[in-house]
């Protein structure tokens, strides 16, 4: 396989199974998945950070709200790799509990990847939500 198969295998499955797990209440999964190398962004569709230990705290706090997802669908709409950085724009559509009430929202999302002793890991994430939903955590 080549870089961008790679990329998008992992993608699939350890980078998709990561957010099934925050959206269960559990983020050390996200935790493996990004950079803690700066610099690393995180300007997310309802809490943003800026700094490994912000984003990391950012997570903490979401993975507190979140719990009892019954769905989480991956769009994905372009991909590509360059060396060791990749990007990925996508959609995310999720049905989840937000502080025990029910939720489905989705979001467009565009992520810059750094490949990091051989290891694909998230620099930094740009999501908005698409559909209508309620405030957020």
């Amino acid at each position: 396989m080549g870089d961008r198969d790679d990329f998008l295998d992992w993608f699939n499955t350890t980078w998709q199974a990561a957010e099934v797990a925050l959206h269960n209440g559990d983020a050390a999964p996200r935790f493996r998945t990004w950079s803690e190398r700066e610099p690393i962004t995180l300007f997310g569709a309802w809490l943003s950070a800026n700094g490994s230990r912000a984003v990391r705290e950012v997570f903490s706090k979401l993975a507190r709200a979140f719990s009892d997802a019954t769905s989480s669908a991956i769009e994905l709409i372009a991909a590509d790799v360059s060396g060791d950085m990749a990007y990925t724009a996508h959609r995310e559509i999720t049905s989840v509990s937000v502080d025990g009430s029910a939720r489905a929202y989705v979001l467009r999302v565009t992520q810059v990847y750094r490949r990091e002793a051989g290891e694909w890991k998230v620099v930094h994430r740009h999501a908005a939500e698409e559909a209508d939903v309620s405030t957020g955590p």
